[in-house]
């Protein structure tokens, strides 16, 4: 670049990673159009959190599959017009529209498993789900950009493969659960003998009857009895304290893993290169869930993830602000994809920690809301990655900071593992009250608690049968 005298630059030349040609190198997009990336990304986040909100009201109103597949196809488009696109205007815009699926379809998907799987299954049958086809998607998708050339292809290479989400439909059921509550009784059933037919389970006719004729009871007794609502979590002190620490800890979780996601430069590793091998952090982290989850216990995870996560990440800040990247590029790299690692930790066992702190007459809307909020705040993620323009490790510095509030606020949560969880606003006010903040069931010998009936009470009595 050259500067004139008043250190503006007037012209520049470009080095391109592996010959790939990208927005900001095709559009020019640096000096003093660099914010003009920043500012387009933000809409994307923009978009995510509308997206939770929108898709999310949908799944409810229409069913998991349908809205599934329509915020996929809705993201895909938006990436697809993002290709056609060569102004900040129409980029900001293409970029909304691909926000708005971002982790609604993550979401979704993670909900209609959820809902399928008995709680035995779901801790293992969910991470490994994440850890190994999300993790393949991951490394391999920068070795797509390279092959592809460049942004544009790269885009329709990654968009035209969501018209596959038009075959759901006809391979995968509706969930059983959601049907149930909206009292489609008969094809809940359907749903439920086609999963058990696939299983090649036999399942006798007077399991479904009885299930039927409990949803049925359980359906009359809601619709007059609950009227709990997710604004009553802050009209009680207990309640309210927990789901502000829940709302800031997924602002801290959702900044920290969408920046050491992107913020791959300056460690002297291809930035497709780093990338693709951070990606295999995926599995370690849902391997870790899966082996420690259930023994220190839901809080233990979420403190002990974000902690590890920030010492990792300041020092992964200290070093490559002291180190040649040229030497010790495989150092950087491998602190970058450790520090990757910590927030996948941190993210996938929220998702969980927060629905059961929760009460089950909220838990919906509370999850959903949790989460727009998260997303709405990766608004400011690009930004943050921009200091690193000002000071190389300040971008790390300060995820650092963040994630060691969120680690300290870990504690003033409740333990929810071996506990009957809260059904109601009533129950959630009262859950863990008398518990230190300083206890961890890994150092207890605590009995297990039994599960009550309400808990034992649900879809899980028949998913253990298919």
């Amino acid at each position: 670049m050259q500067f004139d005298k008043e250190f503006k630059c007037t012209s520049w030349d470009f080095e391109r990673e592996s010959n790939y040609e990208s927005i900001t190198t095709e559009l020019e997009w640096v000096c003093d159009d660099a914010y003009k990336l920043a500012v387009g990304q933000s809409f994307f986040f923009i978009g995510s959190a509308l997206g939770s909100i929108f898709f999310g009201y949908l799944a409810d109103r229409i069913g998991r599959l349908p809205a599934c597949v329509l915020s996929t196809l809705t993201g895909a488009s938006g990436d697809f017009f993002t290709s056609f696109v060569g102004s900040l205007p129409w980029f900001s815009f293409t970029r909304f529209i691909s926000g708005l699926f971002m982790d609604t379809q993550y979401v979704l998907m993670y909900i209609l498993v959820f809902e399928y799987l008995s709680p035995q299954h779901r801790t293992f049958g969910l991470n490994i789900i994440l850890g190994v086809f999300y993790c393949v998607g991951l490394m391999i998708s920068p070795w797509i950009a390279i092959w592809v050339t460049n942004w544009r292809n790269y885009l329709w290479a990654a968009s035209l493969p969501a018209l596959g989400m038009l075959l759901f439909p006809v391979f995968l059921h509706e969930s059983a659960e959601w049907l149930l509550t909206k009292g489609k009784f008969e094809k809940a059933e359907k749903s439920l003998r086609g999963v058990a037919k696939f299983n090649g389970r036999q399942v006798d006719d007077s399991v479904f009857d009885e299930f039927i004729k409990h949803y049925r009871e359980k359906l009359n007794n809601s619709q007059n009895k609950s009227s709990d609502t997710f604004m009553g979590m802050l009209r009680t002190p207990r309640l309210r304290k927990f789901t502000i620490i829940l709302l800031i800890k997924s602002m801290i979780i959702t900044i920290a893993f969408d920046i050491l996601s992107r913020n791959v430069e300056g460690v002297g590793i291809s930035p497709f290169k780093l990338f693709s091998y951070s990606g295999f952090c995926y599995l370690p982290a849902g391997l870790t869930i899966i082996l420690f989850q259930n023994k220190i216990g839901r809080k233990g995870m979420a403190c002990a993830s974000l902690f590890v996560g920030a010492i990792i990440t300041a020092a992964t800040g200290y070093l490559v602000a002291t180190l040649d990247p040229s030497d010790y590029s495989v150092l950087l790299g491998f602190m970058v994809s450790l520090g990757r690692y910590g927030a996948v930790v941190a993210y996938d066992a929220e998702a969980q920690y927060a629905a059961e702190i929760i009460p089950t007459s909220v838990k919906g809307r509370g999850v959903a809301n949790i989460h727009v909020v998260g997303n709405a705040f990766a608004f400011f993620s690009s930004y943050i990655i921009y200091l690193g323009t000002f000071y190389k490790p300040l971008p790390s510095l300060m995820i650092s900071f963040i994630l060691l509030i969120g680690a300290c606020l870990c504690l003033a949560l409740p333990e929810t593992l071996h506990k009957n969880l809260p059904q109601n606003l009533e129950e959630g006010e009262m859950f863990a009250k008398g518990e230190k903040w300083y206890f961890f069931p890994c150092f207890s010998r605590r009995p297990k608690t039994q599960k009550s009936a309400t808990q034992l009470e649900s879809s899980d009595g028949i998913t253990n049968k298919l």
